[in-house]
């Protein structure tokens, strides 16, 4: 059996030596751990400024890059942990989400966080996800 947990760092994501964007274990199934997306992109630029929907697409995206580079779409994912930074408009971020998770089947369980402040100064949403591709 190869190695059964496995770290990756998929082309078209900003690409750190701290974390792994993406790790995923095999057993009976695959089960995917994607590490707190934001809104930078694979140049490791922020992008949306001080946007709140701008920035969560793009933390969306990253997630779907995610995904696709484990074979896996939105409608894998069991579970969602979205941060948001105090005082932004939950309404315009869960808008700007909902566009990628449309027509996905079921939604999967999410947590959502409003907390102080992120890692950068200037990141207003953080989303994680847990996803599951059977055997």
């Amino acid at each position: 059996m190869p190695d059964a947990i496995q770290h990756h760092n998929p082309d078209g994501l900003f690409k750190s030596p701290a974390f792994s964007q993406v790790v995923t274990t095999q057993g009976p199934g695959k089960t995917i751990y994607i590490g707190g997306q934001n809104a930078v992109n694979a140049s490791g630029d922020i992008v949306g400024g001080g946007d709140i929907a701008l920035q969560t697409d793009q933390a969306m995206r990253n997630l779907l890059t995610a995904l696709a580079h484990c074979g896996a779409t939105f409608a894998d994912v069991v579970k969602v942990s979205v941060y948001l930074v105090h005082g932004q408009d939950v309404r315009r971020a869960y808008q700007a989400a909902q566009k990628h998770m449309a027509n996905q089947g079921p939604p999967p369980v999410v947590t959502g966080l409003m907390v102080a402040a992120l890692a950068n100064p200037g990141f207003l949403v953080e989303i994680e996800a847990i996803a599951y591709l059977p055997a």
